[in-house]
């Protein structure tokens, strides 16, 4: 399938999919027995009908954006029940032309049903590009928006404030309450944390209920987490004396959203890892890119509601001729696409790579700007996959140093590591922190593609 001028592969249509189990079946329906009336229009718009239990195949189809159309990724429409988004006919649909190529999906007219769904996007889209100059609603109010920034900033204060009495009651009291409290007492916290709107020091609050259960040693991670949150509140409280770097960091961290502030940086930026985390209401997909020129690393970040793929899609190995714009914050890397220039399109490109010893000074250096990041992105080079009692461990080929992986690292891909590097070394981008490294995408040492390993 080509998005964007580029041929996806199925490990990238898979990407898309919402869970495991979607991908599964999707993978079912990625060859031709279910499907009739397979077609495509020169627009980038590919459609079927897919058999299912009943007597009435199920109508999907899928619009890939045109090049200009930024890096969103397809937009889909099923007339399946499923709830997920998007549906396992769909991904099934991707699958089918990713390898079947043009032939099995022939150009030609889409049939009345697609063509309805086709207009509606196109109605909808040009809507919203005229909306701004078309409706009429005058300028922004100023003056209004900074009063309900001045009263959700005093709600932030007063939930600090709280949150530090109630910080200086659990050590005077001892942390071996914390364990005879239980979740209910943090849930409750966190609760008051979300009236402050502050959401930032609610997850933080949340986070710290759950050390009490999480083994041996609990109590010295509690401290220091709590540590770190008192922290955060007293840079929220004194944030008029801090650097404008570092205040714009603490505004992040307690939950303020942020809009990108920094210059437009155009560089051919290789995708080095796309993976989704998930709660009952959102889906974030974290993108990592690096710059070929100016060696930066910037994320993107893309949301989608619960059950549905984020709309941003960039397949790993790719590379994007862009302008990117970073958000404010000392030692931050999030940025925002501003413009794109040509398609994404596959590279051998890889991005320079540090030692173990290296990649822990680097993330030493980081907590200098932000001492509340869990983890820094970068790529070590020449490692081999190496076991470490229970666990393993990326071992530097040629020093004796060695970083441990975390348990978040998928088991999946730990074997797929493991197997790309054969005893050989490799090439790892990941996420280093205090808790180790986790692995993303790999390289073997020669030529080949990368492998994604989250």
């Amino acid at each position: 399938m080509t998005q964007q001028g580029v041929r996806w592969t199925a490990e990238q249509v898979l990407a898309l999919a919402p869970d495991s189990a979607s991908r599964k079946a999707g993978s079912k329906l990625g060859a031709a027995g279910p499907w009739s009336g397979t077609g495509r229009s020169e627009e980038g718009v590919v459609w079927g009908l897919c058999a299912g239990s009943g007597g009435t195949p199920y109508r999907t189809v899928v619009d890939v954006p045109h090049p200009a159309a930024a890096a969103s990724g397809p937009a889909y429409r099923c007339s399946c029940p499923s709830r997920k988004f998007p549906c396992k006919h769909a991904l099934g649909l991707l699958l089918l032309w990713s390898a079947e190529g043009e032939g099995s999906a022939p150009a030609g007219r889409a049939p009345d049903w697609a063509e309805q769904w086709i207009a509606d996007r196109r109605r909808t889209r040009e809507k919203r590009e005229a909306g701004p100059a078309d409706s009429g609603s005058g300028p922004a109010d100023p003056e209004g928006a900074r009063r309900r920034a001045e009263r959700r900033a005093e709600r932030i204060t007063a939930g600090a404030t709280e949150l530090e009495e109630r910080l200086a009651d659990l050590l005077r009291s001892g942390l071996a309450t914390a364990e005879q409290s239980g979740y209910g007492l943090w849930e409750e916290t966190a609760a008051r944390m979300v009236d402050a709107q502050a959401p930032g020091l609610a997850s933080r609050v949340r986070e710290l209920g759950a050390i009490p259960a999480s083994g041996p040693g609990w109590p010295v991670r509690l401290l220091e987490e709590c540590a770190l949150l008192h922290l955060l509140d007293q840079g929220w409280l004194h944030r008029e004396r801090l650097p404008a770097a570092l205040a714009a960091t603490v505004r992040t961290r307690v939950g303020l959203p942020s809009a990108p502030e920094g210059p437009r940086l155009r560089d051919h930026w290789l995708v080095v890892a796309q993976y989704d985390t998930q709660d009952p209401k959102l889906t974030t997909r974290r993108i990592w890119l690096h710059g070929a020129a100016s060696g930066r690393t910037a994320l993107l970040l893309s949301y989608g509601a619960a059950g549905r793929s984020p709309e941003l899609t960039l397949p790993v190995g790719l590379a994007l001729d862009a302008e990117l714009s970073a958000h404010p914050g000392s030692g931050q890397q999030r940025a925002s696409l501003v413009e794109q220039f040509a398609p994404p399109m596959p590279t051998d490109a890889r991005p320079a790579g540090l030692t173990t010893s290296e990649a822990t000074a680097r993330y030493g250096e980081a907590l200098r700007h932000d001492p509340w990041q869990d983890s820094v992105p970068l790529t070590l080079t020449d490692v081999v996959p190496t076991p470490d009692g229970d666990s393993w461990q990326l071992a530097d080929a040629d020093g004796d140093t060695a970083l441990p992986l975390t348990p978040a690292a998928s088991r999946a891909g730990l074997w797929r590591l493991v197997a790309l590097s054969g005893g050989a070394p490799v090439r790892v981008f990941g996420e280093c922190g205090h808790r180790g490294f986790t692995p993303l995408t790999a390289w073997p040492t020669g030529p080949g593609e990368p492998v994604r390993l989250c």
